[in-house]
């Protein structure tokens, strides 16, 4: 009774190839065993030993070979082939798995998509052609199925991205006792009835559009108030630590040509300016005197004076620290100032010290 209960997988690849799998360790702990099958109805039946084995860590875990009827037998003996351990008779084609559509297309129509593939060469009645989708809302995908070989949709959003993937399904239980269907074709992007190359890139660009939207509308609205606050840090740094005067400009010559040297400096300072007071010149004045005698009637003779006044200079008498002017001129005694200088009026003379 053991036999019945061992576990195998059967799989007719479009009624192109058998492969027959089964677990081999649990089943047959320690024991490498032997496979054998047949297509032949006839009696005596002829076995074909196993072109092809699948191995699970060193032990025969399946077979691999060609379909070549409707009816099949199997059966698995140990290595020396004298002992059976399973044996099974099936109909082989209700183990059909699909092979992918082939030449999908998309007709694409307002909000409508109908998808189609090219009809297999065989049993098209037992096929079902499965459709996919879903778009950068969608978590799950959305199924339609339809027979063999159009399927069709709509409702679509022309502002969204859709991802699409198509298959084939064997009927059950009127085809295959197994629900089996083909491998997904290659995943399919659109977007407004457009083969795009990826759904993930709209998604991308439209969140980069809206971080760099962000950022621009931050920074505008920080302009303002960065404006006020450094207006208020200028004028509270000048209220709070007034700015101090450079030397450098006040003391242009000091930094300038004598490289700081305040010696050197003052030194050259105080002769330009005894320089300057000894080269000063003061114009020549001109003073008139005019008397009026008490005769009205020598009125009309006036005299005037006129006495010219002139520094001697004391940088020709090479004396920096005196000056004189002498004026011939009748005066009284009186003692005046004249331009910083004192003045000293007595008879007909006054002498400017």
């Amino acid at each position: 009774g053991w036999k019945d209960a061992i576990s195998i997988t059967i799989i007719n690849f479009n009624n192109e190839k058998m492969q027959i799998t089964w677990a081999a360790r649990e089943l047959f702990p320690g024991e490498n065993v032997s496979f054998s099958y047949t297509f032949d109805e006839g009696k005596p039946k002829v076995w074909k030993p196993c072109p092809t084995y699948l191995l699970d860590r060193g032990y025969n875990s399946g077979c691999l070979f060609k379909t070549e009827g409707p009816t099949l037998a199997i059966s698995i003996r140990n290595s020396n082939g004298r002992e059976e351990f399973f044996s099974k008779r099936l109909k082989s084609d209700f183990y059909i798995k699909p092979n992918r559509p082939e030449n999908v297309t998309f007709f694409w129509k307002e909000d409508t998509v109908t998808v189609s593939c090219n009809k297999p060469e065989r049993a098209v009645k037992c096929l079902i052609l499965e459709l996919q989708y879903k778009s950068k809302f969608d978590k799950d995908w959305q199924s339609r199925t339809s027979k063999c070989c159009s399927v069709g949709e709509q409702g679509f959003d022309p502002r969204k991205c859709y991802s699409f993937r198509v298959r084939l399904k064997r009927r059950v239980p009127y085809c295959n006792t197994v629900n089996y269907s083909s491998d997904w074709e290659a995943e399919t992007f659109w977007m407004n009835g457009t083969l795009v190359d990826s759904c993930g890139d709209d998604i991308k660009s439209q969140s980069n559009r809206v971080i760099v939207l962000s950022c621009l509308l931050a920074a505008l609205l920080m302009i303002p108030t960065l404006l006020i606050l450094l207006c208020k840090s200028q004028r509270l740094q000048k209220s709070v630590m007034p700015a101090i005067p450079d030397p450098k400009y006040i003391f242009a010559e000091l930094f300038n040509d004598h490289n700081g040297n305040f010696q050197e400096w003052i030194d050259k300072t105080d002769h330009a300016m005894v320089q300057t007071k000894l080269e000063y010149e003061e114009p020549e004045c001109i003073i008139e005197a005019e008397s009026q005698r008490e005769d009205e009637k020598n009125s009309d003779k006036q005299g005037s004076q006129e006495k010219i006044c002139s520094f001697s200079r004391a940088a020709e008498n090479n004396d920096p620290k005196a000056a004189q002017i002498a004026c011939l001129m009748p005066t009284s005694n009186t003692v005046a100032s004249f331009a910083g200088f004192q003045i000293l009026m007595n008879d007909d003379m006054y002498v400017m010290l």
